[in-house]
């Protein structure tokens, strides 16, 4: 092989500097860089190791590349993506590597922007199904529920009129309990479901709370399950949809609910915290004593249809970050310390506001 000539590596200069994507020539034999068009010196100048076909390869994490194909990479320095095409070239007898760098970070971004539209699509066709699903099955059963308090009613006055055991009318009147606070979710559920426009105003974060813990009572004492509630004294009140934000809550701590199923009932510990955080935000947190999540688990626990429940449908949390993004507000979790999970909510205080 005879050695090169002074006007090879200005040759291949010129000849890549003919070229509209970011090109370079590095040395068959020891991989130094012999020539590089300006595009490449203004995309790659920064990055370190550039200088060399190695480097660059390590820089790039792509030391395993196909030099006969193309391979999709980020660039750490400019957080660009780019497609490699390594060739071979001779240039008067002597070899050389050329890479081929194309810029398809718009590519890259239109593809996610079309994925992220099609899984918003589904996600609202599916939504809009739940939601079907629930306005039929509350209309459907609200009468037959009506009718058995009715019925209940009545054999709690013909067992009164009679003076009949006393067993008997505290079994009607439990059942009674359970068929009315059974209308109340029922109740509840069209209006989550009907359509509406929010009405945010004041609202008592403690009064909601306590409408949650109403609706969850029953199902906590099932559990044996005391649910505390620490809310700051001076807590202000918030701005927000209060049937929406009641939703909320409701869901993260039924969730918490049954995250402790598996745990002994003197581990059991579920608390509902309220404070002002640092940014002025009212914060929500529901903490429970339950076996947490993996952290591939926690990035996932917001995406639609993601679930972490063999019967769940994935919406849950999904719609929760949805209301609570309506309210200008955000939707969190984190390990709790000494195990569990803390899952949270922000929302803007009413000062202000109204």
């Amino acid at each position: 092989m005879r050695s090169a000539t002074p006007a090879a590596p200005e040759a291949m200069s010129a000849m890549l500097q003919a070229m509209p994507f970011a090109c370079a020539a590095f040395d068959a034999a020891n991989g130094a860089m012999v020539a590089a068009n300006n595009v490449y010196r203004q995309e790659f100048g920064a990055l370190a190791g550039h200088a060399s076909r190695d480097g660059l390869r390590e820089s790039l994490r792509a030391s395993d590349i196909d030099i006969d194909a193309g391979r999709e990479v980020r660039a750490p320095h400019n957080g660009r993506w780019y497609s490699l095409y390594w060739r071979d070239l001779a240039l008067d007898g002597r070899p050389y590597e050329v890479v081929t760098a194309v810029d398809i970070s718009e590519s890259i971004e239109v593809l996610d922007s079309h994925k992220s539209r099609q899984e918003k699509l589904l996600f609202t066709s599916r939504l809009m199904s739940v939601g079907e699903m629930a306005a039929t099955l509350a209309h459907e059963l609200n009468q037959p529920l009506a009718t058995i308090v009715n019925y209940l009613n009545g054999s709690l006055r013909l067992v009164g009129q009679a003076g009949g055991p006393a067993q008997v009318e505290r079994a009607l009147v439990a059942a009674r309990t359970q068929a009315e606070h059974a209308a109340a979710v029922i109740a509840r559920v069209r209006e989550f479901v009907r359509a509406r426009e929010p009405r945010r105003d004041a609202h008592d974060l403690g009064e909601i709370a306590a409408t949650v813990l109403e609706l969850l009572r029953l199902e906590a004492e099932r559990q044996q399950l005391a649910i505390k509630v620490s809310l700051a004294d001076t807590l202000p009140q918030v701005f927000a949809d209060k049937v929406m934000v009641e939703q909320v809550l409701l869901n993260l701590v039924k969730n918490a609910i049954e995250a402790m199923r598996g745990v002994d009932a003197d581990g059991r510990d579920l608390r509902i915290e309220g404070r002002v955080n640092l940014d002025g935000e009212v914060e929500v947190r529901v903490c429970d004593r339950g076996p947490g999540l993996t952290a591939a688990e926690g990035e996932q626990l917001f995406s639609p249809f993601y679930t972490t429940k063999s019967d769940g449908l994935g919406i849950g949390l999904a719609i929760c970050r949805s209301i609570i993004e309506y309210h200008e507000g955000r939707l969190f979790f984190e390990p709790r310390e000494g195990g569990g999970s803390v899952f949270g909510f922000t929302l803007p205080p009413a000062e202000g506001r109204i």
